[in-house]
């Protein structure tokens, strides 16, 4: 299916969830910007009309798609895009981007600890830099709160190695159940992509711009 066969170039901005998972591209209902829905934001409707977050977009009902950028989110509360894409009166919560933020964390810790129990994540610098150095890590995950210095020896001679660097030590600490993890990489492969997705998502909703946040394709920014 082509960008110029989904089913909202002639319907409403509110899909389906069954007519989302044929097209593989989404349209922001702000911007009317397409992009890939792992790069976006679903919203649905409760039974009670509120406007919730579906950062899975597996949630049923008309899903209501925004591009993962603050400013998006805030425009489309204040301008009643949310309602104008539902064709009904919502209730969109004040706190709503602070939902999306933290859901968005939350997620990529759980991607983390996804890698790390199907043996796809190391911890520890030395661990690292061995996946690095052998191109096993696809990612790497280095702790907002560690130092540079140190970042830039695990990526000797690698610095195409996309990393995320929005996690604190205390986040990965909690996944590897050791007092305070810094570095971490995660293997070559679906989770990895996965987590990079998650973090270009989590810094367009938190205005988070750090050295080593991945860009669209994965690599350092």
């Amino acid at each position: 299916m082509s960008v110029h066969d989904h089913p909202e170039e002639d319907g409403p901005e509110a899909l389906t969830l069954a007519d989302e998972r044929k097209a593989s591209h989404r349209r922001c209902a702000l911007t009317r910007e397409q992009g890939l829905p792992e790069l976006m934001v679903r919203f649905v409707l409760s039974p009670g009309g509120i406007v919730v977050p579906d950062l899975d977009a597996r949630l049923p009902g008309r899903g209501i798609w925004l591009s993962a950028r603050r400013d998006v989110i805030e425009q489309a509360r204040a301008k009643g895009v949310f309602s104008r894409a539902a064709r009904a009166q919502v209730v969109v919560p004040e706190d709503l981007l602070s939902q999306v933020e933290a859901g968005l964390a939350r997620r990529m810790i759980e991607v983390v600890g996804l890698a790390r129990r199907a043996g796809q994540a190391v911890s520890g610098f030395v661990k690292a830099r061995e996946w690095v150095t052998q191109r096993k890590a696809g990612v790497v995950v280095h702790a907002q709160d560690g130092s540079q210095e140190e970042l830039e020896r695990l990526l000797s001679g690698r610095r195409d190695t996309p990393v995320v660097d929005t996690l604190t030590s205390g986040d990965l600490a909690k996944v590897f159940g050791r007092e305070r993890v810094v570095n971490v990489a995660l293997a070559v492969g679906g989770l990895a992509t996965r987590l990079c997705c998650e973090n270009k998502r989590f810094t367009g909703v938190a205005q988070v711009r750090l050295p080593g946040s991945p860009d669209l394709s994965g690599g350092r920014v």
